[in-house]
Parts: structure tokens; C-alpha cells; sequence
């Protein structure tokens, strides 16, 4: 990939994130970026909670670019399995979703 290329790309995720973080869902990402690396890892002991809580992130910050309902924003969660759902219930706006 050349350097314009990159840069392209670049713009359109940025763009995609602007509209994700003015989105529905603003508060429930803000909630879970806040979450620190400890409160992540009391769910699992091992790192494939952060790679859930990454998942967990992109989905979150998709459904609310797309203004995607409640109902189908739990989904998405659940489909993302238990550790996703745990990681979830730790911020108090996407506790009453899941």
C-alpha cells in the first residue's frame, strides 16, 4: 500500500469515528474507553478479554454511526459471548441495554 493510499484510508476511519462518537451510543463508548486494563482483567485472567473488549469497542462505536436500535445493539453483544456481555455490564449505560 503507497502512502496515499494510507492516507485515504485514514481520513475514512477518522470520519467513521467522528460519526461514531456523535452517534446514539456516544455515552456507552465514552463509558467503555474509560474502563481501565484493570477493570478488564478482573473478567478474565488472560488477554482474550482485551481482545473481546477491542471487538466489544468496534461494535459499540459501529451501532451508533449507524444509529442501530437497542434490541439489536444487545445482539450484536451477545453475539460477541459472555466475556463480551460481562465487559458491557461494567459501564452503567450498556448494563441497562445487556
Amino acid at each position: 500500500m503507497d502512502i496515499e493510499e494510507f492516507k485515504r484510508r485514514l481520513r475514512e476511519k477518522m470520519a467513521e469515528n467522528r460519526q461514531a462518537f456523535e452517534g446514539v451510543y456516544k455515552d456507552q463508548i465514552n463509558g467503555l474507553m474509560g474502563l481501565s486494563k484493570t477493570e478488564i482483567d478482573s473478567i478474565t485472567p488472560d488477554t482474550a478479554d482485551l481482545e473481546i473488549y477491542d471487538q466489544l469497542i468496534t461494535v459499540v462505536k459501529e451501532a451508533s454511526r449507524v444509529n442501530l436500535a437497542q434490541a439489536q445493539l444487545k445482539e450484536r453483544i451477545e453475539e460477541l459471548g459472555e466475556v463480551a456481555v460481562k465487559i458491557a455490564g461494567k459501564v452503567p449505560s450498556l448494563a441497562a441495554i445487556v
